[in-house]
């Protein structure tokens, strides 16, 4: 955590290049805010996937539930640890990120971000390695931006990952009866294409 001199350093090293890089303050600000807009379209896509392929729907359905719940488990231990933001304890740094009093570690941006990684892996790894490069840009701009120690980062990816791929074991099998009852309704376009789109969507989506 802050007081970790590995992790402190490694801080200031980020902190460092973004002092070097002022070209890069508006993109890299702008994503660590805004971005998870992308990871709201990619769990879209996993859903639009799964649909087309006839397959891996339970999970892309979990995706976005073991995202929130990710998030929502995160808080007591957020609360719990009450780590200071880095720009309330080391002095002199260069700080981009709108100044926070919440507590620092875990990070919430990356636990969500590590949940949807994870989610989308159950349902295709071409969307999941998109969703772990857009993870890696959002860990690193949340600390380049100075809102996240790089451990904070850490340990969200670790927590939200497994918060989803240990729901998704309880909440699978719930899931796929639900989405059978579902196919025999008029709602039977949300989980399943018509057959010549969904032969389509098969040859194209990742698997």
């Amino acid at each position: 955590m802050g007081g970790d001199s590995m992790n402190t350093r490694l801080f200031l090293e980020i902190n460092d290049l973004a002092r070097a890089t002022p070209w890069l303050h508006d993109p890299m600000a702008g994503y660590a805010k805004y971005g998870v807009v992308l990871f709201a379209v990619l769990l879209l896509a996993g859903w639009w996937t799964a649909r087309l392929r006839g397959a891996g729907l339970p999970a892309a359905i979990w995706a976005p539930i073991g995202m929130l719940l990710a998030v929502a488990v995160n808080q007591p231990i957020v609360s719990a640890v009450h780590e200071a933001r880095p720009y309330t304890t080391l002095p002199d740094i260069l700080v981009l990120a709108d100044r926070s009093t919440d507590p620092s570690f875990p990070s919430d941006h990356a636990t969500m971000a590590g949940a949807v990684v994870a989610g989308l892996l159950l349902v295709s790894w071409r969307l999941g390695l998109l969703a772990v490069a857009a993870a890696a840009v959002m860990g690193f701009a949340r600390v380049y931006i100075a809102a996240h120690y790089p451990f904070d980062v850490l340990a969200g990816f670790a927590l939200g990952a497994a918060v989803t791929l240990l729901g998704y074991l309880v909440a699978r099998h719930p899931i796929a009866a639900g989405l059978d009852r579902l196919e025999r309704t008029r709602l039977r376009p949300l989980v399943r294409a018509s057959g010549g789109a969904a032969a389509h969507g098969a040859a194209a989506a990742g698997r």
